[in-house]
């Protein structure tokens, strides 16, 4: 089995703002994770050429110049306070498209980690909305840190050490493998437990005329153990500072979204972490696709760390081992016990 070995190393934090509150509590947690890490700084705002076109020029050179101001005006705010001291830093604002020029600006400052505020429920606020949400789940070239309307307010990053529990919802798929690598990292960095967590389909009534008219329960279990043995493969593998724990869930009528902030809630968890499927990618067992993550974002009470599986780098450095998942012996699987399996 090949272990992992990564090293978390975020060398360029990008927050992409629009000055609201939401993104205030994202330009917190920026700042406390490029302090943290020494990691260089960038604040961009791009003022979006929609809405404001048919205004004609002067009313796009007139919002231009009200953002600058309100960008300066930040920025001598954290300087006064302190919050910029000993970081390298960059406030941007650009006029255009709101994702092409966000793309350009995260190629042009080599941007290890992306990270945004999100409004809420009717779409992902004044700057991040409707295909904009989606291009960004899908296309964003680095991990991207999401804080929602109900995330913590206070960073963790940097705070008194305390344990620490990060969920991973893994759906077995190439992306979640890759997000595994991160999580790993991240969980080491911080000696946090990792909870793995895979959602199952549950088996319905129908299913067991299909099988010889085996027994539903008989099926949903055997459907479980199976599950089990591969979150148990890539917990076993993942050379984890803390000791994991692996929780299987039947979907039945709820959502996955919706089994991953209940699990979540219930670990207090102070991290989500989900590796993203592109469309082209969605089959039977990609359920992680970036509606889920959207839901995801929008009423978890933490922030949620996305990986995109096109990405090309993230907050780990290029030494990642490839991560197998191998179907566990009988004798294995009673070992899995010791993990922490939830029944």
């Amino acid at each position: 089995m090949s272990q992992i070995a990564a090293v978390l190393e975020p060398r360029s934090v990008l927050i992409a703002t629009d000055f609201s509150q939401p993104s205030e509590k994202a330009l917190c947690h920026s700042l406390a994770l490029a302090r943290f890490y020494g990691s260089r700084f960038c604040l961009a705002h791009v003022v979006s050429s929609l809405g404001l076109t048919m205004a004609g020029p002067g009313a796009i050179a007139a919002c231009e110049e009200a953002v600058l101001r309100e960008a300066a005006q930040v920025e001598a705010s954290l300087v006064r306070t302190g919050a910029l001291s000993g970081i390298q830093y960059k406030f941007i604002v650009r006029q255009g498209e709101l994702w092409p020029e966000l793309r350009e600006i995260i190629r042009e400052e080599s941007t290890d980690l992306l990270v945004v505020g999100t409004h809420g429920r009717q779409g992902v606020g004044k700057l991040f909305f409707g295909s904009v949400a989606e291009q960004i789940f899908r296309q964003a070239g680095c991990p991207v840190l999401i804080f929602g309307p109900h995330s913590q307010q206070l960073p963790w990053v940097g705070s008194p050490s305390r344990t620490r529990t990060f969920l991973f919802a893994t759906d077995f798929g190439q992306a979640s493998l890759r997000a595994l690598s991160q999580s790993v990292a991240v969980a080491n960095h911080f000696e946090a437990k990792l909870v793995f967590l895979n959602v199952i389909p549950a088996v319905p009534p129908r299913r067991s005329r299909l099988h010889g008219g085996t027994d539903p329960e008989k099926l949903q279990e055997n459907a479980y153990q199976i599950a089990l043995q591969r979150v148990a493969g890539l917990a076993r593998n993942a050379n984890l500072n803390v000791r994991p724990e692996c929780r299987v869930q039947f979907q039945s009528n709820k959502p996955i979204s919706e089994w991953i902030l209940e699990t979540a809630e219930r670990l207090r968890a102070d991290l989500i972490i989900m590796g993203l499927h592109s469309s082209a990618q969605f089959g039977v067992m990609s359920h992680l696709n970036w509606t889920t993550a959207y839901d995801v974002v929008c009423h978890a009470c933490s922030p949620v760390l996305t990986v995109n599986c096109a990405s090309e780098k993230g907050l780990i450095g290029t030494k990642t081992s490839q991560i197998t998942m191998p179907l566990l012996s009988d004798t294995d699987l009673i070992r899995v016990r010791g993990l922490g399996v939830k029944w």
